[in-house]
């Protein structure tokens, strides 16, 4: 297993490369930015970029994704809900990318957006279950993503407290590798630290931890952050809508 995280603050974001070093077997998740130094540290590391994906069709930044499968000549990858206006390799609920002896399992964790999904990793040389999952906007180290998209508010918060239910029902050891951290507008509690446990959050997050759904909503549309400038020209762009 190799993973190296990328960690960007203008716009503050997470972007990831990881995979098998064994089988030459890679993945960029989320990224941002030139696409030079994720070709570099894909040729220093030995590794093949199979996939480029984005775990939902961002606002907060131009998403480099198209352009650095296009160089890589790897697949991009989005959620197979993604309204967008170009072909992409479409994925669902439980799909599964092979990277060598590392393995991406797709959750649909909506309610940041509705076409948000996760990615549980394992690392078959050393167990069959999962390592870490990477939560994009839905779980961030403090706070959980802001609700945009859905017909109303109450929708979004809805579709997140059931996405963020069936994160609370991974093991609490696994490790949390988000999307985002302090200082970006898709969460109102971040942590500047850019990883986590399950059962670190469940207990200290204060979203996270909520029980009941009603509750859970109350809270999430009592404070809805903005959205970053000109959040809808730029998600049209990601679309290729513009």
């Amino acid at each position: 297993m190799i993973v190296r995280q990328f960690l960007h603050t203008d716009p503050v974001g997470a972007s990831y490369l990881l995979g098998c070093g064994g089988k030459a077997s890679g993945a960029v998740i989320d990224p941002i930015g030139p696409i030079a130094p994720y070709l570099e540290a894909a040729e220093q590391t030995g590794m093949k970029i199979l996939y480029v994906i984005d775990t939902h069709v961002h606002a907060d930044h131009i998403s480099t994704g198209r352009e650095l499968a296009a160089a890589s000549g790897g697949k991009y990858v989005l959620h197979d809900s993604a309204e967008v206006a170009f072909d992409y390799h479409a994925v669902a609920e439980g799909d599964v990318l092979e990277l060598g002896n590392v393995t991406l399992t797709v959750m649909h964790t909506p309610g940041h957006t509705p076409e948000h999904i996760s990615l549980l990793v394992t690392d078959r040389t050393r167990t069959n279950e999962p390592w870490f999952v990477v939560t994009g906007h839905t779980l961030m180290v403090g706070d959980l993503g802001r609700t945009e998209l859905a017909s109303s508010a109450e929708e979004g918060a809805r579709n997140l407290f059931a996405s963020a239910q069936r994160l609370k029902s991974l093991p609490d050891h696994l490790e949390v590798l988000p999307g985002a951290f302090s200082g970006s507008v898709c969460g109102r509690k971040l942590s500047g630290k850019p990883s986590s446990t399950i059962g670190f959050e469940r207990r200290f997050n204060t979203a996270f931890a909520i029980e009941n759904e009603d509750d859970f909503i109350a809270a999430m549309v009592a404070d809805i952050p903005p959205p970053p400038p000109g959040a809808a020209q730029t998600r049209a762009l990601n679309a290729g809508r513009s």
